[in-house]
């Protein structure tokens, strides 16, 4: 497996910033758009559960906030004794953005555990595929 060492460099500087006093599970993220840039993010808790963001959402924003709206690769690293995928809701907004086919790396301090396809963290998924390209369109 090769390690995505950019990714996994942005994902840890992210993660130490992360604001997790409530649960001590820093996370940080990161995600390569088709362009070959990468961005990244951390968890933010707030004391109002579930008001919290995950690294992989605030990654994601700032993609989307970049310009991009194709992601090819995604790179999630925290401390945990298990590789730590991205949650349900999470896979579900990388499935918006990235194909089935798109790595998803799962890290620890030790560098990449393990690396799964989308379609296998999130199978039989619906997506932007499910709408026709006149629904796309219409918008309130």
């Amino acid at each position: 497996m090769i390690a995505p060492e950019d990714l996994l460099a942005a994902a840890r500087a992210a993660r130490a910033h992360a604001h997790a006093p409530y649960s001590g599970f820093a996370v940080g993220a990161a995600v390569r758009g088709a362009s070959g840039r990468v961005y990244a993010g951390c968890n933010v808790e707030n004391a109002a559960y579930p008001q919290g963001l995950c690294a992989e959402s605030v990654a994601i924003g700032a993609c989307v906030a970049a310009g991009e709206t194709e992601i090819v690769e995604a790179l999630v690293v925290a401390d945990s004794p298990a590789p730590t995928t991205p949650c349900g809701a999470c896979r579900q907004r990388l499935r918006e953005f990235a194909a089935d086919e798109a790595p998803i790396h799962a890290a620890d301090a030790d560098g990449v555990r393990a690396t799964y396809p989308l379609g296998s963290l999130l199978p039989h998924s619906f997506g932007p595929s499910h709408f026709s390209p006149a629904s796309r369109k219409a918008s309130p």
